[in-house]
């Protein structure tokens, strides 16, 4: 993986790679700090295959230290700052670290939480300030099968797993994506996500591989985050619907000129086409890219830039060099227009999940055709007649009411399509709780259900309303359903 930002700093060493607030790095001093880092890492005993904990917000720093982690064959495990202490004790067993770096306020609490050594990630770093310029670090020959990073991610289990990521399938996609966004060296990409999310952390790889700026602003205030895209004249942001909806709210109160976006790029959810709309109404001739993937093998599909406006509701083509499959209940590919579970088989296909072996099992299966790897995403959807994706929704947002099967998806979409309704979020029915929809806006609960029966057939219509300032969300921006039914469950009571 630290390979990308070699080949970067060869072909561009003083261009930019990275810049956080009035700090600006380029590709050569990212890379020599990498470097030093995997010096230091050596130097404290860490060995291939060791994991390397960082708890850290994005500095140009973290940077450095996911590719001195990867150039010293340990494997990085970037943790949200953000995360519980709940899941923040489970993450370190299961990770078993040979040490972890954070903010110096941050040390007794974990070092209560492990007996692993933990690290004030400044003082550090000046140690690694003082090894900069040395010789170029003499690293392991690293198989690429080896594993790069651990992304710990929420999902079907209680409490956080870990997606292996090994570096072949890591740089595979990197390139797979690159070859459909192209990233340019003029491009300045605008990043809010941390690097613990695989949003962020692909974002460090795009930029290296399109030889781009990065501009890191997780903590950039929204009150000023049109005038900071401005001023460091961002050209590409990645973004999920609630981002998005921010940035159009945000584009129609701005008195002076808007930052010259050419591209968003979207994952998470699907965007509501009003957002779509106001995107392309405040930024006239940028892409809205629609993207379709899961952390297991990144991505899955791209709607190619030049056809963003075409093929409402497709989340395009599958990356290059992949095979995505349609299958039904048996097992068995459908043919277009039937929906079935998404599959995908190729070289971007992760090596399955962290001590875990049942549910990797039960994920990651053999592809009949290649042998190799084959990902079940849970997932549903259909390809039309010229092998375009469509997302039909996941396992959980699949249910069936009356007798009838339906998506929340489509709810939401009819909810987003009520006048005065800025955001969405239905929770199915379980157990004793019937169908509920949740609306952020300047509306009222009735007026929501009446709209909703004349748009969707009766068993679709929510048995309740409620209406929120704001839809509560995951740190990855999809909807919370975890707090929605704990908002249910007080209600009730």
């Amino acid at each position: 993986m630290h390979e990308l930002l070699d080949e970067a700093a060869r072909e561009a060493e003083d261009a930019t790679a990275v810049r956080h607030e009035g700090r600006a790095w380029s590709f050569r001093r990212l890379a020599d700090r990498s470097h030093a880092f995997a010096r230091w890492l050596r130097a404290r005993g860490v060995a291939p295959g060791d994991r390397v904990v960082t708890r850290l917000p994005n500095r140009p720093e973290l940077v450095a230290m996911l590719y001195g982690t990867s150039r010293s064959g340990a494997v990085f495990v970037p943790l949200n700052p953000a995360m519980r202490e709940f899941h923040l004790k489970s993450v370190l067993a299961d990770a078993e670290p040979a040490l972890v770096l954070a903010p110096g306020a941050e040390l007794p609490r974990l070092r209560d939480l492990t007996a692993v050594p933990v690290y004030d990630a400044d003082a550090v770093w000046a140690e690694v300030e003082a090894e900069r310029g040395a010789d170029p670090f003499a690293g392991p020959g690293i198989d690429p099968e080896a594993l790069a990073v651990l992304v710990y991610t929420s999902g079907s289990t209680s409490v956080p797993k870990a997606v292996m990521c090994p570096h072949a399938p890591v740089v595979f996609a990197g390139r797979a994506i690159q070859e459909v966004l192209r990233y340019r060296p003029d491009d300045v990409v605008y990043c809010r996500f941390p690097i613990s999310w695989d949003y962020g952390l692909y974002k460090v790889l795009l930029a290296c591989l399109g030889r781009s700026e990065l501009v890191l602003a997780g903590e950039v205030s929204d009150l000023v985050m049109l005038r900071r895209m401005r001023e460091t004249g961002t050209t590409v942001v990645p973004i999920v619907p609630s981002f998005a909806s921010m940035i159009v709210t945000m584009a129609r109160r701005e008195a002076g000129p808007l930052p010259p976006v050419r591209m968003f790029t979207n994952t998470g959810a699907a965007l509501p086409d009003a957002t779509i709309e106001g995107l392309r109404e405040a930024f006239p001739g940028a892409r809205v890219v629609r993207q379709f993937g899961q952390t297991e093998c990144k991505r899955i599909s791209i709607m190619p830039p030049e056809q963003d406006g075409e093929r409402p509701g497709s989340v395009g083509l599958p990356l290059p060099g992949t095979a995505v499959r349609i299958l039904g209940p048996d097992g068995e590919p459908l043919p277009p227009g039937e929906v079935g579970e998404i599959t995908a088989a190729g070289p971007h296909v992760m090596a399955g999940y962290w001590r875990s072996p049942e549910l990797t099992a039960r994920t990651f299966r053999t592809d009949p055709e290649t042998g190799g790897r084959r990902l079940h995403t849970g997932d549903y959807g259909w390809f039309d007649g010229e092998g375009y994706l469509y997302f039909a929704g996941r396992r959980d947002d699949m249910f069936k009411r009356k007798g009838i099967r339906m998506s929340t998806l489509e709810i939401e979409a009819a909810a987003m399509d009520v006048p005065g309704v800025r955001a969405a979020a239905v929770l199915p029915p379980d157990g004793g709780r019937d169908l509920a929809v949740f609306v952020a806006g300047e509306v009222e609960a009735g007026v929501v259900l009446r709209e909703l029966a004349r748009r969707l057939e009766p068993a679709k219509v929510p048995a309740t309303c409620r209406v929120l300032p704001d839809i509560p969300l995951t740190a990855h921006g999809k909807n919370s359903r975890d707090v929605l039914a704990r908002l249910l469950v007080g209600e009730a009571r």
